[in-house]
């Protein structure tokens, strides 16, 4: 098991080198520092405890400063336990270099609050009719609907109700890692993940286990640029270029181009 923890930036799109387009979105993973190794044979299980950006020093507890002194750093404003993983000693660092691209893995966040909302909304329930009375009561078209068996003559716990939807831990499985950037503490998923912009979350390898896909080979905008520069040269000498061409070849060709132009006009 391997897991870092990391903030949501947003999304964007990405395209790959055939063209076909992503949606993709963007976690700021900066350094984790490892705050507490569990053992199986002192604590009965594996894990590492992580920490991730530096606490006020007002909002700092002696109890906090006294834990994270063992591991030489401060106080850290989101920590998390990541069960299974090993491999690092207290006090290390971890970066977004522990995965590779191509990767599965699930992000924990917590979802977007949307405060109390009816069973239309929360449970896509369907709306009434809305001529003849509808369906009776002071709101008879996004009332409720039939809530099954009461066995009991009582409403059982987990019933399709009104009330609070988001703002609860919500995991979402199997997202490929489309690119890693060590450099800038960047890592990119396909798709979507729960809670706002800014919001913490947990990356972890994927549960189910499922194997790695081929990495995805995205375009290259600086490359595509040049490629572009390089054909409006062939034009001008005439020469042949081809897209599956690599920017040496294509540069190589133009400058042949350029020499024996040189030689004529000699």
């Amino acid at each position: 098991m391997k897991g870092i923890l990391g903030k949501k930036v947003g999304m964007t799109q990405l395209y790959t080198d055939s063209g076909a387009l992503l949606p993709v979105t963007v976690i700021e993973v900066q350094p984790n520092v490892v705050t507490q190794v569990f053992t199986k044979d002192k604590d009965g299980y594996d894990a590492l405890q992580l920490g991730l950006e530096n606490k006020k020093n007002s909002r700092q507890t002696k109890p906090e400063q006294g834990h994270f002194k063992k591991a030489n750093t401060t106080p850290k404003r989101f920590v998390k336990e990541i069960r299974g993983m090993n491999g690092f000693e207290l006090g290390q660092t971890v970066d977004s270099s522990i995965f590779s691209v191509g990767d599965l893995v699930d992000v924990t966040g917590t979802s977007k609050g949307k405060g109390f909302a009816g069973t239309i909304k929360r449970y896509n329930q369907a709306i009434g009719p809305k001529s003849h009375g509808g369906g009776g009561g002071s709101q008879p078209i996004r009332q409720t609907g039939s809530l099954g068996d009461i066995s009991g003559n009582k409403v059982v716990k987990g019933m399709t109700m009104p009330g609070q939807l988001g703002n609860v831990k919500t995991t979402i499985q199997n997202l490929e890692i489309i690119k890693i950037d060590v450099k800038n503490n960047i890592l990119v998923v396909k798709g979507s993940i729960p809670g706002p912009k800014k919001s913490y979350v947990v990356i972890k390898s994927s549960a189910k286990q499922v194997p790695s896909k081929e990495g995805v080979k995205l375009v290259n905008l600086a490359e595509a640029i040049e490629k572009n520069h390089l054909f409006e040269q062939a034009k001008k000498y005439n020469v042949e270029l081809h897209m599956e061409m690599s920017l040496e070849e294509m540069k190589k060709i133009i400058d042949e181009a350029e020499k024996k132009a040189e030689e004529e006009n000699k």
